[in-house]
Formats: C-alpha cells, structure tokens, sequence
C-alpha cells in the first residue's frame, strides 16, 4: 500500500512538473502563441494619444446605425486576428486607438447601474457561466457588449471561457473584457450584481 502511495505521488508531481511553463503555449505546437494561449496582460491599454474619427463612423458624412458595423481593424501581423486583440509577446492592445470621441461607444447615461467592484486586471480571472453577447454574467455580476463589439465575442464560449475586466481609459462608462483563450477583447457595459 505504501509503494502505492509513493508511487501516485510521484507521479503527480511529474505530472505538475511537466505541465508548469505551458501558460502562454498553444498546447501540442510547444511555440508561444501570439495572441491569445492563455496570455494575460498585466494592466489595461494606456489612452489613446489623440482622438481619431470612429473606424466606419460615418458614410459621405451620415452616421452609421451601431449595429450595422462590425469592429475591424487592419491586420498588422501575419497570425494575429482583424478585431481588437492583444499581442502577447508584447502586451501591446492592439485596435484600442479610437479615442474617447468614438461614438461606436457613447452612452448617454454612464455607470447607470453602478460601477463594477469586483477586481481588475489578472489577479481577478472570472470564469463565464451564462448568457450571450446582450446579457451574460459571472459570479453575481451582470453585463452586456457593445453592439459595435458583437463580431469580437462570436467565438466566446458563454459557459465557461475566462475573462478579465480592465478598465477602459477613453470611453466613459464602458470596460474591457479580455479573453485569454482568443487574446480578443470587447468593450463591455456593467448591468449591476
């Protein structure tokens, strides 16, 4: 019984070992992923330097409808996604350039339902457990995505992927939810808890 016991232990430390140094790897391939492979950056993206027109904003001077854009940008690198992302060799947010004029993310009445308290950044790794892109939740906290926003969390899986919330420098009343597995992020309205 004892060379059993000895014998499980050991063979769950090798386990352990073994697995340890796989964070931010694509697992099989044994390369670092790029974007996404679990990689969290370590804060939120700094403001954007100076305020821009909104990416498909406007068409021969007349506002588009929200819902009839997707949010893409240009493809900087080979394997990296067309929406906003973050580079994990860097942490570099890519695609969060638009300025707090970008009307894609105005909200006539910001933090109408409070501001979230739960912890930002990647000591606070919330795991999804419901919803979809209009209402989804986690723990007892409640939100929404940007309309703009909804093409990003296609791939999301709403009962289960982890996420974590930063704080949005340029667009009041809005956060970024990032997802490790996809390295994606989505700007993302606090429904209250």
């Amino acid at each position: 019984m004892k060379k059993f016991v000895v014998l499980s232990v050991l063979v769950c430390v090798a386990a352990f070992a073994q697995d340890q140094g796989r964070g931010g790897e694509q697992r099989g391939g044994g390369r670092k992923a790029e974007v996404g492979g679990g990689h969290i950056p370590a804060r939120g993206p700094a403001p954007a330097k100076a305020s821009k027109p909104a990416r498909g904003s406007s068409v021969q001077g007349q506002q588009q409808s929200n819902a009839s854009v997707e949010n893409h940008i240009a493809v900087h690198q080979k394997g990296h996604p067309d929406v906003p992302h973050v580079d994990a060799k860097n942490s570099r947010w890519i695609g969060h350039d638009s300025g707090a004029n970008d009307a894609h993310y105005h909200i006539d009445q910001p933090w109408s339902h409070g501001r979230f308290g739960g912890g930002f950044g990647p000591q606070h790794v919330f795991v999804l457990v419901g919803g979809n892109r209009e209402r989804f939740w986690f723990g007892n906290y409640y939100w929404d995505v940007a309309p703009y926003d909804y093409n990003i969390v296609a791939g999301w899986n709403w009962a289960g992927d982890q996420i974590v919330i930063y704080e949005d420098p340029d667009h009041v009343g809005w956060y970024l939810a990032y997802n490790p597995r996809l390295g994606t992020y989505a700007h993302v309205e606090y429904l209250g808890g």
